[in-house]
């Protein structure tokens, strides 16, 4: 009951502080399960739900003509056919298809659709790129506002209090960035702010993010924890958090995500919100992202500000990795490549339909070259020195002073580089030593050089997102 009355009082105070000139839509969320493998998948409906909080989202910009993410939405107007929103997106069931365990079982995965709540009967059409990156239609489902089982009121997760960590206005006419930790005690929660506003600076002192403050909301919840930190399955430690935020998602030791998705967002609900960043209360490197899901960081780790920018570049910009040398849990490209629909990585297929010639500089050659051997050569014995690291469980310094002289060694090499400072095609990106090229030498999605910042390509790229919400 008491929870029941902070969930109505939020909703007040969010329509006082923010009150838009016509009455704001409630949002929707239909929760549904993603079942499949390799070869097949399926989509079932779970719930569908009004969350507390009104639509904040950019009234001005309900229809997303990015061409992003691996699927795509759109939510139909039955009777006359318009369009009434759509988004790109990708998912965890998108990223575990592309491992070797979707080749042995199945598996389901909770996943859900944010949008606009229709006053009429609406169609939810949900889009898939084929094989060669083409949207086919894959699940439809129709939901009927007044359907009686649409859950309304429910009593709200206990999120804790909204903390405001940077406001400049209206969240219908700003990007709403959420960040939620996880593995925080109650008596913790002054850790958590500390956290979140020492990684939020670091966003805002990185382009395009610098020059856009004014175009971004920045919240906070921490939903208190029975137990400090996350669960760990490599070294057998298990925890229950509120998010179940865990390492070692897809067998792989430093990538952390929540397959608990109901929980996650039930929570993220009490908050106004386009994307949303989790904070482990953990100290071991680990992060991970997702496009139109959320990202997350390892707040303690001596690399979180790198990867609390890297990580949220994948999540809000579709950016795709530019590092290939790294232990990964995807499989091999097809040997038969077709052009990435990332914004930042290439096949190369044509060099006179490059997606970014237009920063290329016309003495650049195509494919630009960079000191691609000598970067191997020291990056494959820093991983062989990483798994040696960790199979023998030593202490996490040691890994980060590893990363030090890595990172030392890269700058040197790549900043001293003939093309250092230009915008061409680079071989080596998205996981593949060939076939792949990335914008420029470096980028803080190629290289933990957090203060070089991203490229060219890649700042355009989230530039344009933020104009998708902040419009």
């Amino acid at each position: 009951m008491c929870r029941k009355a902070l969930s109505v009082f939020a909703v007040f105070l969010f329509s006082m502080v923010f009150a838009p000139e016509a009455r704001a839509a409630e949002t929707m969320r239909v929760d549904y399960y993603h079942t499949g493998n390799e070869k097949e998948e399926r989509f079932s409906l779970d719930r569908i739900v009004i969350e507390p909080l009104p639509w904040a989202g950019n009234p001005k910009q309900p229809i997303d003509r990015t061409n992003l993410g691996k699927y795509f939405f759109e939510v139909v107007d039955v009777a006359s056919g318009r369009t009434l929103y759509s988004r790109g997106f990708s998912s965890i069931y998108g990223e575990w298809e592309t491992t070797g365990e979707a080749q042995k079982i199945n598996r389901t995965f909770s996943e859900s659709l944010r949008f606009p709540a229709p006053d009429k009967p609406a169609r939810i059409a949900i889009r898939k790129r084929d094989a060669k990156n083409v949207f086919q239609d894959i699940w439809t489902l129709t939901v009927d506002p007044t359907d009686k089982f649409i859950e309304r009121g429910a009593a709200a997760a206990n999120a804790g209090a909204l903390v405001k960590l940077h406001e400049s206005g209206d969240p219908a006419a700003k990007l709403d960035l959420l960040i939620l930790g996880d593995g925080y005690t109650a008596a913790e929660r002054g850790k958590f702010e500390r956290d979140a506003r020492r990684l939020v600076n670091v966003l805002f002192s990185i382009s395009p993010f610098k020059e856009r403050q004014r175009d971004i909301n920045v919240w906070g919840l921490s939903p208190a924890s029975a137990q400090s930190g996350i669960s760990r399955p490599s070294q057998h430690i298990f925890k229950r958090t509120p998010i179940g935020a865990t390492y070692d998602a897809f067998d792989s030791e430093r990538c952390v995500l929540t397959f608990d998705n109901r929980a996650f967002r039930d929570i993220a609900a009490q908050a106004p919100y386009d994307v949303v960043e989790i904070l482990t209360n953990t100290a071991t490197y680990g992060g991970g992202g997702i496009y139109g899901l959320y990202s997350t960081v390892a707040a303690d780790s001596a690399w979180a500000p790198y990867v609390f920018v890297h990580e949220f570049g994948h999540h809000l910009a579709a950016l795709a990795d530019e590092y290939y040398t790294s232990d990964v849990a995807y499989l091999p490209a097809p040997a038969d490549r077709v052009e990435p629909w990332e914004p930042n990585v290439t096949a190369l297929l044509d060099p006179s339909t490059l997606k970014w010639k237009d920063l290329v500089v016309a003495d650049t050659p195509l494919p630009t070259v960079w000191p691609k051997d000598e970067f191997e050569t020291y990056s494959r014995d820093v991983q062989k020195r990483r798994r040696e690291i960790r199979a023998a469980d030593r202490p996490e310094s040691e890994m980060d002073a590893l990363f030090v002289e890595e990172l030392e060694h890269e700058r040197r090499l790549l900043g001293g580089s003939r093309y250092a400072t230009r915008v061409g095609a680079f071989e080596g990106a998205n996981y593949e030593g060939r076939g792949y090229f990335r914008p420029q030498v470096d980028c803080i999605m190629f290289t933990r050089n957090v203060m070089g910042g991203f490229c060219a390509v890649c700042r355009r790229a989230i530039e344009t997102i933020l104009s998708l919400y902040a419009g």
